[in-house]
């Protein structure tokens, strides 16, 4: 049967083939500890240090680095796309490609030579072993009939001040080619910060300025220009900050299964079958095909992470529903995109921002599931609500009857089967217990070798993932269409090493971004300035009302000033730089100010998501939009009305860390530095109190969405609109009295509406 690979460029070709390496790899890499496998592959090979799986980093990162890249310049080839379209170019189209292909060797090389564990030049002439031979003859003799073990000595040979233009050279062709993959915003962000940490170190060695902002931390590296600014240079290429450090871990060590996983589910047939599932559970209700929308989008999304993928995967089939049952295009599109969107922060995988959020807030990954479930749960919620008032509001009448094209047959409820598993496989693994499997009914059904590999896997998020792919690969041929084709899971495989190929090339100008904002001193600097002066502020003027900064004030400005900044720094970004950027920025001073520093990473983590959905570039509701036909910014906006709650949940659980269920939500660090709970919190959830505060968020979303939509059991006045809207915060008030007197208005004002809507109702019948 013909496939569409022998059409694609010999580049292309050659990049999928690679990138199906890749996956191997980096699978291998991941691969759990399975019992018994370790010790046959050291009895084979003859090696007793011998690993089959979680390569040493320093040995495993510039190999992978290196094959990542050279996918990257055979896929987003600019020779390629010069060739036909600009002919007297393609030259330059070459030279860049060949470049970024040397740039990236020189990269790998550099790390190798620079990082001290390795010492590449070192070892290749043989004074590594001479250097080491001294440290282990010193270290003899210290105390009689002990050896210390010899200390790692430095490398000798090294780039030296060729470092410099070698490190802007490498930045510079991968900005070009982030620019091809992933667009400007980006690029534009991190040269900003590179030329403010160069530009600051100019000012610093001429002495231009005594301005703390345009100061830089090379000052205090003592006198010596030279030697500053090549330990600087070499920090970008060997430390966690560097572009091989925390950032390759993420991409190689934890989010890789997950990437694989997205990509075999993308283009599986269970997809549509969870669609048609979502319309037939949902027939009955007013808003049907959008309520499926909401469903389907969560489920998928949670599993791809991305909102476009997602908006593009689900929304080709469930916003011309919403269309053929009533809604208008800018709403179908805005519940797509907002639905989409919101899949970033539905457990249980909930995408590749989410385990940068766990590798920069060092909580595990199973916490921050917990954390996000009750979020999550609001915010969908509060997109079916927004459905229900505007399906009111529009005479959407109940679907009834499921389009030929969308019913259930036998085979969808096989497809089924392909999406379910591998899930419950990652919710067992992440939510068992090792003791539990160890005594329980596995294992006495299953034999030792198998209980000790799940044993081994329980409770880490990495392992959870690879065997979700390890489940779902035979599960795919369930699909007649797969069976035909078996080669479809290679391409799926490939697509997945293409992902995160250029995944880490997105994340390349975010260590930069990093690692330049570290050497600079921008961040400790902008938190301290931002901090002084909540603290020496008195009182703001505003709309000639004086508001004095007391108590909670502090925190609403930091956490508006965090909002802004998240939504500009991540306008046509993906989440993960977006998350990023402003979580370097801002989440020092937000931690500073009474917010635990897990709750500071997840309210930025939130308005990053929300970026994909916010105009004047929202990429969501951009993607949706080219699938209704309709005007992009309006659908933007019609996203925005109803993702809402996005914006709004954010500020809830800052001022309710509870709402989060884990102790690191309610933990800060005091100012002796030792960690405490917040006042009032015992780091134990209270059931009753969660309970009250749930019941009072539903009431607060039920009255925002209906104002939203201006629309309940009947339209409303403005004054109607406006007080719903105001008594929506008062039921969030932390104080008691103006929080009940919020509810007891709240349901007052309900109850006023549909006793009105009656009567109107009535009215118009006679």
């Amino acid at each position: 049967m013909n496939t569409q690979t022998p059409y694609l460029p010999l580049g292309r070709r050659v990049a999928m083939m690679l990138a199906l390496v890749l996956v191997f790899v980096g699978m291998a890499n991941t691969m759990p500890e399975i019992a018994g496998l370790q010790d046959w592959a050291r009895d084979i090979t003859g090696r007793p240090f011998f690993r089959i799986s979680n390569f040493p980093p320093e040995y495993f990162y510039p190999p992978v680095f290196l094959l990542m890249m050279v996918i990257v310049a055979l896929d987003a080839s600019v020779y390629r796309a010069w060739r036909d379209d600009k002919p007297k170019l393609r030259w330059l189209g070459l030279m860049l490609d060949a470049g970024l292909l040397l740039a990236a060797f020189l990269a790998a090389f550099g790390y190798l030579v620079e990082i001290d564990s390795i010492c590449l030049i070192d070892q290749i002439t043989g004074a590594r072993a001479r250097l080491i031979q001294d440290a282990a003859e010193r270290s003899q003799g210290v105390i009689p009939g002990i050896s210390f073990e010899a200390e790692v000595p430095a490398c000798q040979a090294r780039f030296g001040i060729w470092i410099l233009p070698l490190l802007f050279t490498i930045i510079m062709l991968f900005f070009l080619y982030n620019i091809r993959v992933w667009g400007m915003p980006l690029v534009a962000v991190a040269s900003l910060v590179v030329l403010y940490t160069v530009g600051t170190a100019l000012i610093w060695i001429f002495d231009l300025s005594d301005n703390n902002f345009l100061l830089t931390k090379l000052g205090a590296e003592g006198g010596d220009v030279t030697a500053a600014a090549i330990q600087k240079a070499t920090n970008v290429f060997v430390t966690p900050d560097g572009f091989m450090g925390r950032f390759m871990d993420i991409v190689v060590n934890q989010v890789f299964p997950y990437v694989v996983l997205g990509a075999l589910f993308g283009t599986s047939a269970g997809g549509t079958s969870l669609i048609k599932l979502a319309v037939r559970a949902t027939r009955n209700l007013r808003g049907g095909p959008a309520h499926a929308a909401i469903v389907s989008s969560a489920m998928f999304g949670t599993i791809t992470g991305g909102p476009v993928t997602n908006v593009l995967s689900t929304g080709r089939l469930t916003i011309p529903m919403m269309r053929r049952n009533g809604f208008s295009p800018q709403f179908a599109g805005g519940v797509e995109a907002a639905a989409s969107s919101g899949g970033q922060i539905m457990p249980p995988v909930m995408g590749v921002a989410a385990f940068v959020l766990v590798a920069l807030t060092a909580v595990p990954y199973t916490k921050v599931i917990t954390a996000a479930f009750l979020p999550a749960m609001f915010f969908f919620f509060s997109i079916f609500l927004a459905v229900m008032f505007q399906a009111r509001r529009e005479r959407v009448e109940a679907m009834r009857e499921i389009p030929e094209d969308l019913i259930m047959h036998r085979q969808d409820w096989l497809n089924l089967i392909i999406i379910l598993v591998p899930i419950l496989t990652i919710l067992f693994l992440l939510l068992g217990s090792k003791d539990a499997i160890g005594d329980g009914f596995v294992a006495v059904v299953l034999p030792d070798a198998m209980v000790q590999t799940i044993t081994n896997s329980t409770g880490d998020a990495v392992s959870a993932g690879w065997w979700a792919v390890a489940v779902l690969i035979p599960l795919l041929l369930l699909d007649p269409e797969t069976r035909a084709r078996p080669s479809k899971i290679l391409a799926s495989l490939a697509d997945g090493g293409l992902l995160i190929s250029r995944l880490f090339l997105l994340l390349f100008a975010v260590s930069i971004i990093s690692a330049f904002l570290n050497e600079s001193g921008l961040t400790g600097e902008l938190t301290r300035a931002v901090t002084s002066w909540l603290e020496q502020a008195q009182v703001i003027r505003i709309f000639g009302i004086d508001l004095h900064i007391v108590g909670g004030v502090y925190l609403m400005l930091a956490l508006t000033c965090a909002m802004f900044c998240a939504i500009i720094l991540g306008m046509g970004m993906p989440t993960v730089p977006a998350y990023v950027n402003v979580a370097l920025l801002l989440g020092p001073l937000l931690a500073n100010l009474g917010v635990s520093f897990f709750t500071a990473h997840m309210f930025v983590f939130y308005f990053a998501v929300a970026s994909a959905i916010t105009p004047p570039v929202a990429v969501a509701a951009f993607a949706a939009a080219s699938i209704t036909g309709a005007e992009p910014m309006r659908t933007g906006f019609a996203a925005v009305r109803v993702g809402i709650v996005m914006f709004t949940i954010p500020f809830i659980f800052a001022w309710y860390p509870e709402l989060l269920l884990i102790p690191e939500a309610v933990t800060i660090t005091d100012d002796s530095g030792a960690k405490a709970l917040i006042a009032g919190y015992t780091g134990v959830v209270d059931p009753a109190a969660l309970g009250l505060l749930s019941l009072r968020l539903i009431l607060a979303l039920y009255l925002m969405a209906s104002a939203l939509a201006r629309f309940d059991r009947g339209p409303m006045p403005k004054w109607e609109v406006a007080s719903r809207l105001v008594l929506a915060v008062l039921i969030m008030w932390k104080t008691d009295p103006v929080m009940w007197f919020g509810i007891f208005v709240g349901l007052a004002l309900i109850g006023f509406h549909i006793v009105m809507s009656k009567r109107q109702d009535e009215h118009v019948r006679a």
